[in-house]
């Protein structure tokens, strides 16, 4: 049996805060706003694995009114999700992703994501895909106010 999921987040870039997308540190002069580390890939990410399997969202398996989650690293949250799907007898047949921001640009970084993504996720590079796309300075993300992310996930059950 397959299972396919949709993830989407947003967060509002600010000042003061470290830009981390899909576990890594970006050189940037704004940082995403959040409960959390505000990691819009990987929130849009686990939306897609929970959501594949109607098991909620990422705000009620980690609710942001919750102190523990506070500045929590979205790796973390993301291997506690990967963990849940296992346990429900699901495998990862794919993940296809997209990150939306006007700025700073996301192809440098991809790699490096991958490299942290699949390592959690236990699955090969060509099973995860990240794509960076600009929205032509539309927008709050065109207008550099904020970042987003979208992301879909196949899953197989394998017991």
């Amino acid at each position: 049996m397959y299972r396919i999921g949709n993830g989407y987040d947003i967060h509002k870039l600010t000042t003061g805060r470290d830009l981390i997308i899909g576990g890594i540190k970006i050189t940037h002069e704004k940082g995403l706003l959040g409960h959390s580390d505000a990691d819009v890939l990987i929130h849009a990410i686990i939306d897609s694995l929970l959501g594949a399997l109607a098991l909620s969202d990422i705000g009620t398996l980690f609710p942001d009114i919750d102190p523990k989650y506070k500045d929590a690293d979205s790796t973390i949250l993301l291997d506690k999700v990967y963990k849940l799907i296992k346990s429900k007898g699901y495998s990862i047949v794919n993940i296809d992703s997209n990150i939306i921001a006007q700025q700073p640009k996301m192809m440098p970084y991809i790699p490096k994501m991958k490299e942290v993504l699949c390592k959690i996720l236990e699955v090969n590079n060509d099973q995860l895909s990240i794509k960076a796309k600009t929205k032509e300075k539309m927008d709050a993300v065109g207008q550099e106010m904020a970042i987003e992310a979208t992301a879909s996930a196949l899953l197989k059950k394998t017991n």
